[in-house]
């Protein structure tokens, strides 16, 4: 039985976070970073907890993660979609592909002047912005995932008599999985960025509507919380996409190493 190494604690990877931490407040106790500058992660917390008695602090966070959810979903949907319908149907992929990968190359964020005047200011423009900046990273992994699935099985399976939809479900998605939420991965971080983005243009709740209202009465504590705050839920998503990754690639070795 092999020997678990030191650095596959658990708590490992949060030694340098902490570490971060512990400078940065030290260094604001010690006047030589300004509360007006970057106030200190005890004035952080200070603040996040008042706006969490009054209840604003979930409030916001629940809306920014609803926008962001749905976001995800559709923008999601339509990317693995429109990868897995590219992937395995040649005449598609000659038909669409290119289009997509012309489209792909905009910054979708370039897009919000356009997305103003489609959809004004609401919650739709939002969600829009979402969906879109998540489509593509799922769209190209999927599309390449199913591309590079080791053609010998393919053939292999329909040598056994595999009928369509067995060679598809035993074969070819689970070789394109890990590519597959590789993209997932990417997408949930574009996610949020999109999201700050969005919440900053004629928003009245959320997040990014913290951030703004913050910056023009001066409140860097505030400020400084919202960024935490998206740091934190992009990690929370990431983690979720990780633990999805364990689950569903068990068979594959390079997921399940006990090391």
């Amino acid at each position: 039985m092999k020997k678990k190494k030191w650095y596959n604690n658990q708590l490992f990877p949060w030694v340098l976070p902490v570490l971060i931490i512990v400078l940065w407040e030290l260094f604001g106790r010690l006047n030589l970073i300004t509360s007006t500058m970057l106030p200190t992660p005890w004035e952080v917390i200070q603040a996040g907890w008042r706006l969490f008695e009054t209840g604003e602090l979930q409030e916001h966070v629940f809306i920014s993660t609803e926008r962001a959810l749905i976001g995800f979903v559709i923008g999601g949907v339509i990317g693995f979609a429109l990868g897995l319908f590219n992937g395995t149907i040649l005449f598609l992929e000659r038909l669409v592909d290119t289009t997509i990968q012309m489209v792909r190359t905009i910054p979708h964020l370039a897009l919000i002047p356009l997305v103003i005047l489609w959809f004004g200011i609401g919650e739709s423009a939002k969600i829009f912005l979402v969906a879109v900046g998540v489509m593509f990273p799922i769209y190209i992994n999927t599309f390449n995932g199913i591309k590079n699935v080791d053609r010998k099985l393919i053939e292999m399976g329909k040598i056994y008599g595999l009928s369509k939809w067995k060679l598809f479900t035993n074969i070819i998605l689970p070789g394109a999985m890990p590519s597959i939420l590789v993209g997932i991965r990417y997408a949930l971080g574009v996610t949020w960025i999109s999201l700050i983005v969005a919440e900053t243009i004629g928003a009245d709740a959320g997040i990014g509507y913290m951030a703004t209202t913050a910056r023009e009465f001066m409140q860097m504590d505030v400020v400084v919380l919202t960024i935490v705050l998206y740091a934190i839920l992009g990690k929370l998503s990431d983690f979720i996409a990780k633990v999805f990754e364990q689950r569903l690639l068990k068979w594959n070795p390079a997921y399940n190493n006990k090391e």
